[in-house]
């Protein structure tokens, strides 16, 4: 039961996490490769808001890619010592877990309010775009409760042995 359910959430992250990062990247660079081109081909069009659009698909991108790389156990943690002194994997490991969790519980905290406290505010506004900030600040507890569910996969992975709920990564 509770392995179907891990695997029902990891098609959905999966799913989430891929979709999104390549439409990101591919808006981001369409637009950088239509102003570089508008800029050396003629003087008189440019595209000012490239650079804004750039820089939040770099800012949504880092924060969705710690989910996957999770997924993938590609997350930064402490890998010498395990490797020098093998009986300290599995406490290294929790503490890892631990920590991760630690964290995405405080982005779902805190960036909730940061999000609450930008949708309150009508005039928080992208520069150029005139993007509401508080789409871009629901970023950050989205990927806060996709962190927690997906270390607590990894954790399930970890301590059953089974590395089939997300694929065997």
């Amino acid at each position: 039961m509770l392995k179907k359910l891990f695997r029902s959430i990891d098609r959905v992250f999966l799913f989430v996490e891929e979709w999104s990062l390549f439409a990101t990247v591919c808006i981001a660079l369409v637009t950088a490769m239509a102003n570089v081109v508008l800029r050396k081909t003629t003087s008189d069009y440019s595209l000012y808001w490239s650079d804004e659009v750039v820089r939040k698909v770099i800012y949504f991108s880092t924060y969705i890619g710690c989910v996957a790389a999770i997924r993938s156990r590609s997350l930064v943690r402490i890998d010498a010592l395990p490797q020098m002194l093998p009986f300290l994997k599995k406490p290294l490991t929790l503490f890892s877990h631990l920590a991760v969790l630690v964290f995405s519980t405080c982005m779902i905290y805190l960036g909730s309010q940061m999000t609450l406290m930008m949708y309150q505010d009508e005039y928080a506004l992208t520069a150029t775009l005139q993007v509401p900030e508080w789409l871009l600040y629901a970023v950050l507890p989205l990927m806060g409760v996709m962190m927690f569910f997906r270390t607590i996969i990894t954790m399930y992975e970890d301590w059953t042995g089974l590395n089939d709920i997300t694929g065997g990564c």
